[in-house]
């Protein structure tokens, strides 16, 4: 059985195809991390130190903190480090990152509002069907019979209610807090907004937490029985270390390794211009075809004609009714049911059908009657521009 983890499963559902090269081919890449990531870590690191020393009745200063914190990131800080943001420099994360410790620092001395249980506290816990899933809680504390499983985030985006009540991954943890500690009446998940200095907390029922340890094994028999790990192109792609070798991305990577000439002589630079040269003349081709069309109807109106001639062709022009549908599909399809008229009318949902094929979501007799085959389809769109 293998062992889950909320990174684990958030990859999956984020991009099949970064799942595939980090957790089953376990891929090694040029770019170890993006600087997001790196502040981040060290942030918690520097965190868990104030904890951590807080045992030994050792409270350090904010200036020894910060301090540790600057030196942790001088002594492992690397230039493969990726920055994605080219208007910011590794310098304003690391300061942002000290902002983030002293704001804390001053937010929260002298640090006694909850009995500190653990940090970084790692453990696994079984699922039912079998795997384990991986516990791993930034600061697990508790006031009397009130356990808080909180998390630190540096992300610039602040989490909302919503957000935070549909989280799965402090919510999992929840469910180990229960089972490992008895007394715990609640548990209450905590996330440390960093950037805006603000909590946010919620709670989950039984009956919730059930649901989401179902919902979990889910995502996990849907992991476990996928065999086409495809890439999913999100905004999310410019921080992905394994960008250069996605098939999304490659081509492009390899262009911003040549010289402009090189560049201009690439083969698929050359196709891609045709295409999208062609696929612009054909958009407004229809455009201008559709506005003649509205002229040519207009022309027949007003000389009360059907047939226009040309040099040698002819267009005939001819009216005809069209049914309008109601807005409420739902109220029309149920009305054509108790009228016998949609078993008449109805058809089959290729799209949906195709669908389900593909995802032998249907019987294996129906599977038998098909088969299935490679096809293309091509799509122009935007790009961001490479610098010559």
């Amino acid at each position: 059985m293998t062992c889950y983890s909320h990174s684990r499963i958030s990859t999956f559902e984020q991009c099949k195809y970064k799942y595939k090269l980090q957790y089953i081919d376990r891929i090694k890449v040029e770019t170890p991390t993006t600087i997001e990531a790196f502040m981040g870590d060290l942030v918690h690191r520097t965190l868990e130190k104030l904890y951590a020393d807080l045992k030994f009745q050792k409270l350090n200063s904010k200036e020894d903190l910060l301090k540790y914190f600057n030196e942790v990131w001088k002594k492992e800080f690397i230039e493969e480090i990726l920055v994605v943001k080219e208007e910011y420099s590794a310098e304003n994360y690391r300061f942002m990152g000290e902002k983030f410790i002293s704001d804390y620092y001053d937010t929260y001395q002298p640090f006694n509002h909850m009995t500190i249980l653990g940090l970084e506290t790692q453990d696994r816990m079984e699922l039912s069907d079998g795997n384990q899933y991986h516990v791993r809680i930034d600061k697990l504390g508790c006031i009397g019979d009130t356990y808080y499983v909180c998390d630190y985030k540096t992300n610039s985006r602040m989490k909302n209610q919503e957000s935070a009540d549909a989280d799965r991954q402090l919510a999992m943890y929840s469910i180990w807090v229960k089972d490992k500690f008895k007394d715990a009446k609640k548990v209450i998940l905590l996330w440390n907004m960093l950037a805006f200095n603000k909590e946010v907390t919620s709670e989950r029922t039984e009956e919730q937490l059930n649901k989401l340890h179902q919902a979990t094994v889910s995502v996990i028999k849907e992991i476990e029985d996928c065999k086409d790990f495809k890439p999913n192109i999100t905004a999310l792609c410019d921080w992905c270390v394994y960008k250069k070798m996605c098939p999304s991305f490659k081509h492009e990577a390899e262009l911003e390794e040549k010289t402009p000439e090189e560049f201009k002589d690439d083969d698929g630079v050359k196709l891609v211009d045709d295409y999208s040269e062609l696929d612009y003349k054909e958009k407004e081709i229809k455009k201008q075809k559709e506005e003649i069309k509205q002229k040519l109807i207009g022309f027949s109106v007003q000389k009360e004609i059907n047939v226009v001639f040309g040099s040698n062709k002819k267009v005939s022009v001819k009216e005809y009714e069209k049914v309008v549908y109601p807005e409420d599909k739902e109220e029309f399809v149920k009305l054509l049911k108790e009228k016998g008229v949609y078993d008449t009318v109805s058809m089959i949902s290729y799209p949906k059908l195709n669908s389900m094929i593909l995802k032998e979501e249907v019987d294996k007799e129906v599977l038998d009657k098909v088969e299935k085959d490679k096809d293309y389809r091509i799509s122009v769109s935007k790009k961001r521009k490479i610098e010559d």
